[in-house]
């Protein structure tokens, strides 16, 4: 997938909207990105898209938010706070890995590297100025 430009909180939530559109259930997607980079705008417009009425916010602190009521699960991990794979192994991020039938989104996946399914969609956004970012697709590689 080409470079898209987002240049607004609104544009990252439209893109993410659109995007939930073709999901059928069981996507993982591993969000890579400094902070600021609009990875929770991303996953807002997602839930949206999957029609989930209420607030979405960022689970730095929880560190896993189930949006339920949509038309998929939608569950979203922050890894930013996790200092590695088996800290992560030890609190049960494997249990989002499938995602019997929803849609898992991990911010900070670099800790999960050695066992995120090869089918992983991984995207990474950049920040381009103060008002633009940008997102792009990297294909899985199937082992």
């Amino acid at each position: 997938m080409g470079l898209t430009i987002l240049n607004s909180a609104d544009a990252a939530q439209s893109f993410g909207e659109s995007w939930a559109r073709e999901l059928k259930g069981g996507e993982i997607f591993a969000l890579y990105g400094v902070l600021g980079a609009g990875k929770t705008q991303l996953v807002k417009g997602l839930a949206r898209g999957l029609g989930y009425p209420g607030e979405v916010t960022s689970p730095t602190f929880t560190l896993v938010h189930e949006y339920l009521g949509g038309r998929l699960p939608l569950y979203h991990l922050d890894l930013y706070r996790i200092p590695d794979q088996a800290a992560a192994l030890q609190i049960g991020v494997e249990e989002y890995l499938p995602s019997n039938g929803g849609v898992t989104v991990i911010e900070w996946p670099e800790t999960l590297a050695g066992i995120l399914p090869p089918e992983t969609r991984h995207w990474y956004l950049k920040i381009a100025s103060l008002t633009e970012r940008t997102i792009h697709q990297e294909e899985p590689t199937h082992a």
